[in-house]
């Protein structure tokens, strides 16, 4: 891929997922070096520059000299890699390379080509830094977490490369890079932005969309297990309040739902309505489908976007001191897309209920054939419910909380960071509930003589390969586990969809 201005989010998902090479463009190249022309002239030219030949933060109003900058810039990243916790995943680190290589060659940083150069060859050799997850305040930006980064490219610090964690400059000595001697702004380019909050947030969207027409799958297979309506599924009906998301959930739901030979066997049944958790799906669903949605176009600004500070104009040469560090859009949009995950999580989690609760499904109690030596699904419930509980505080927004930083000077910070780390946390719980519910449905399916709809029968077959008919009590965490990865991989939905 060339790197140029942007990357869309099915880029970003492509290249850091898999082992796509990234390449600057030339025109990135040449608008990086007008700004890095500003920052020198500046250098020679003598006047105090924040960035440039200040100090940071409070002490802003210092002024470094010539003879020391490289020492300003070095003291800077080593002074701020100070996070903690447990390091963040490679998916992630690798998402960092890369949209600080996109902020940066937008040619607004004032850093030389061989900066994002360096971070563009480490992510093309599969060797990431080294990231404590702990420490960003998301303001300005994520600090201690990119310091950790830069940290490498300097020779400092540790990579993962091929799975061994490594002294930077041994990985770096073995992949024939030279480590950088940060000149003038750039170890400030390299830290001062949002790029943990953007490349957590990326991945989250990314597995979010997948996640929704996974529950959607699943809600489809409740809906045929437990005998339930397709009327409140109608394009008519929900065209009478059409939010976008409540018409796509819908018109899935009917996909999947095509062709079955179930809810014609119990048109005349007598019962009157489902309750919520069936007949309000494309409500429900939709919200989060419309939450993805504006997180996606966040994202995409994001995505194109410098962040750093301050900025550097190489039309009229000024370097401009503003806020784009802040993290409060992604902090925002991280809590919007936790409630709305979450909730995925909180009506599946009632479907469970539905489909294991013999006075509302009619069907034996906990999808056991001989209910009373064997207890069934009856603790998978349980477990959904813990995961729903613990979504629930995870939930909370991050970012109406902010602590001022910097003796003050920093006085109002994101959160955002923190928000999307507890997102990744809820969407995982939101996998395995949705797998939970999945596991009941296709063992309330069991007791089914006729066909679910097309989408419904080829995921129920997809199950059955991966995990058994439940005729007596076994040891299920291993099953919920198979059914698991289908569920986070995608591959369950993609075979629902093609049926």
């Amino acid at each position: 891929m060339i790197l140029d201005r942007k990357v869309s989010l099915e880029e970003f998902v492509r290249v850091v997922r898999g082992s796509e090479n990234v390449e600057l463009a030339d025109a990135a190249r040449e608008r990086i070096l007008a700004a890095r022309a500003v920052v020198e002239r500046i250098v020679e030219g003598g006047a105090a520059v924040y960035g440039i030949n200040t100090g940071f933060g409070k002490f802003a109003s210092v002024r470094v000299g010539n003879d020391e900058l490289q020492q300003l810039q070095y003291n800077l990243i080593v002074s701020h890699a100070i996070g903690v916790g447990e390091p963040l995943p490679a998916e992630v680190v690798r998402g960092m390379l890369l949209l600080r290589a996109v902020s940066l060659c937008q040619g607004h940083s004032g850093v030389r080509p061989e900066v994002p150069e360096l971070l563009l060859a480490l992510l093309n050799a599969g060797a990431h830094p080294v990231v404590p997850a702990q420490g960003s305040v998301g303001a300005s930006g994520d600090l201690a977490p990119l310091a950790h980064l830069a940290l490498a490219l300097i020779g400092l610090g540790e990579i993962d490369y091929g799975g061994r964690v490594c002294p930077a400059a041994d990985v770096l000595a073995e992949l024939n890079l030279t480590p950088l001697t940060l000149q003038a702004k750039e170890g400030l380019a390299l830290i001062n932005g949002t790029q943990l909050m953007g490349s957590l947030l990326g991945l989250a969207l990314a597995d979010a969309r997948t996640l929704l027409g996974t529950a959607n799958l699943a809600a489809a297979m409740t809906v045929e297990a437990l005998y339930g309506s397709h009327q409140p599924f109608r394009a008519d009906l929900v065209g009478l309040r059409p939010h976008p998301g409540a018409v796509a959930v819908a018109a899935e739901l009917r996909g999947f739902l095509r062709d079955s030979e179930i809810a014609p066997s119990h048109a005349e049944c007598g019962k009157v309505q489902d309750p919520y958790s069936l007949r309000a799906v494309p409500q429900v669903h939709g919200a989060t489908h419309d939450a993805l949605e504006q997180a996606a176009r966040i994202l995409d600004t994001e995505f194109a976007s410098v962040t750093d500070n301050p900025l550097v104009f190489p039309e009229t040469g000024e370097v401009v001191s503003g806020g784009n560090f802040h993290g409060q859009p992604l902090a925002v949009t991280a809590d919007a897309l936790k409630v709305a995950v979450a909730e995925l999580g909180s009506i599946s989690e009632r479907r469970c209920e539905q489909l294991l609760n013999p006075a509302l499904s009619g069907l034996p109690g906990f999808l056991a054939a001989h209910g009373g030596l064997n207890s069934g699904l009856m603790i998978a419930q349980y477990t959904a419910a813990a995961l729903v509980s613990e979504n629930k505080v995870l939930a909370h927004p991050a970012s109406v909380d902010s602590i001022p930083t910097s003796a003050n000077q920093e006085d109002h910070v994101s959160m955002g960071a923190h928000g999307a780390r507890q997102l990744r946390q809820i969407l995982g719980h939101v996998q395995t509930v949705v797998s939970i519910e999945l596991l009941c449905a296709a063992q309330a399916l069991d007791f089914q003589k006729l066909r679910a709809g097309v989408g419904v029968q080829a995921a129920y077959a997809r199950i059955r390969e991966a995990v058994p008919t439940m005729e007596e009590d076994r040891y299920y965490r291993p099953d919920l586990l198979r059914l698991r990865e289908l569920v986070g991989g995608g591959e369950l939905l993609d075979v629902a969809r093609q049926a």
